[in-house]
């Protein structure tokens, strides 16, 4: 494990620049869920077949993948104030040109750009915990600003189903894009400037960086962990709403009453999964030994998804999910600190992306089953798919650490004087 560079910062501080990331982190859940809730209204308005939508959410899917690949990079140059700045800017515009989508192709070339902005959240708040918080807080500290996800998930269905309602489909991306804007000047505003990060390249090329980055085992097996594990987050995210139309025969406005349920049991698992870490890295375990403890009751817990298959009673089915959603935030945000856990703050958010791009290549590729398996009548199926998942991303995950110490990883903790002079 590396040893860890982030000391506790003042309490004002860090705590109010994680507050800022949470409420960033809503924001970008409301930006991202609005066409899921939507979606049925938005198909039958715009004359968007079943497969047409898969493609839209493949091309949100496939630019998240893409983006993912820079963002960390980005973070770790700009620094967390000015690229998160830059990448809420983009993507609440993107939300906001979603609104005025007339096609399915400019309904997907709008998501597509959503998809370019939004891994940048994820970047920064986990080079944020990576430099400000210690490692008995790490658990917690992630787990808080990743329960805004599921905040803006569970408030997802009653606000943009009620605007819509109310005012019709296009004024709820309208009001999510602003809220992205109002935020960005209200960050800028409060977050310190910060030294150059780009100065460590005096040390350190570009080729060296991503060569010891590119060469970790470790990193990989992370990356196919999550890729493996986050296709159930998305399926719950962007297909059971729409399953819960469809198939279930739930009207938008019952969808809009009832789903936050879901995305509640999500949000006790975020803070939960990184409280139940961190309090064990506090009564002395090794901290990636807690991570994978959690982990571990997770994956026993989310198979439970496999009985939504058989099409239970509605009070039943939401009991389901709300137990693989919160089963899956446990996992999620467990696996995304042990990024923190064994790299160094000047490489985590460039790791943190690759690894966050292994998850959106994970979602896309399901997306294409998924969407074959609803198109010809098989939503079931998905359920069983989806139940399979969580043990074998943990068999990977913990095969990863058992590697991290023969891994580049530990190299990687050497002072940027050390990269240069041996590279």
């Amino acid at each position: 494990m590396v040893e860890d560079e982030g000391k506790a910062r003042p309490d004002r501080l860090r705590w109010a620049l994680l507050a800022f990331l949470f409420v960033s982190t809503v924001i970008n859940y409301l930006d991202r869920q609005a066409l899921s809730i939507l979606a049925t209204t938005i198909q039958k308005d715009l004359g968007i077949t079943d497969s047409a939508y898969a493609h839209v959410v493949q091309a949100f899917l496939f630019a998240y993948t893409i983006a993912y690949l820079l963002a960390g990079r980005i973070t770790d140059w700009l620094g967390s104030r000015v690229a998160l700045a830059l990448f809420v800017a983009w993507w609440s515009v993107a939300n906001l040109l979603t609104g005025m989508a007339r096609s399915a192709f400019e309904l997907g070339a709008a998501r597509f750009a959503l998809g370019l902005g939004e891994p940048g959240n994820y970047t920064v708040g986990t080079k944020v915990v990576s430099e400000h918080f210690s490692p008995g807080e790490k658990g917690m500290a992630y787990g808080i600003y990743t329960a805004g996800a599921m905040v803006g998930a569970t408030l997802a269905p009653p606000l943009i189903g009620g605007v819509a309602l109310v005012y019709g489909w296009r004024a709820a991306f309208m009001v999510t894009g602003a809220a992205g804007l109002v935020w960005m000047a209200a960050w800028l505003w409060f977050h310190p400037r910060e030294p150059h990060p780009a100065k460590l390249a005096e040390a350190e090329s570009e080729v060296t960086r991503w060569s010891r980055v590119l060469r970790d085992r470790t990193l990989w097996t992370l990356v196919l962990a999550r890729a493996i594990a986050d296709p159930v987050w998305y399926f719950y995210l962007f297909w059971f709403p729409k399953y819960l139309n469809d198939v279930r025969g739930m009207s938008l406005a019952a969808v809009a009453s009832l789903a936050w349920v879901v995305y509640l049991a999500a949000d006790v698992g975020s803070v939960g999964g990184g409280a139940i870490s961190s309090a064990l890295v506090k009564r002395g375990m090794a901290p990636t030994r807690a991570r994978l403890v959690a982990m571990a009751g997770a994956a026993i817990l989310a198979p439970v998804g496999l009985f939504a298959a058989f099409h239970p009673a509605l009070g039943l089915l939401f009991t389901i999910g709300s137990a693989v959603a919160f089963a899956h935030l446990i996992f999620q945000i467990n696996i995304s600190t042990l990024v923190v856990d064994l790299y160094p703050s000047r490489y985590v958010a460039t790791v943190s992306g690759l690894i966050g791009a292994g998850s959106a290549l994970g979602g896309m590729l399901s997306a294409q089953v998924v969407a074959g398996l609803v198109s010809t009548g098989y939503f079931d199926r998905s359920f069983v798919l989806m139940a399979t998942l969580h043990p074998i991303a943990f068999g990977v995950a913990w095969l990863g650490v058992k590697m991290a110490p023969r891994s580049s990883a530990t190299v990687m903790a050497a002072p940027p004087s050390q990269v240069a002079s041996s590279a």
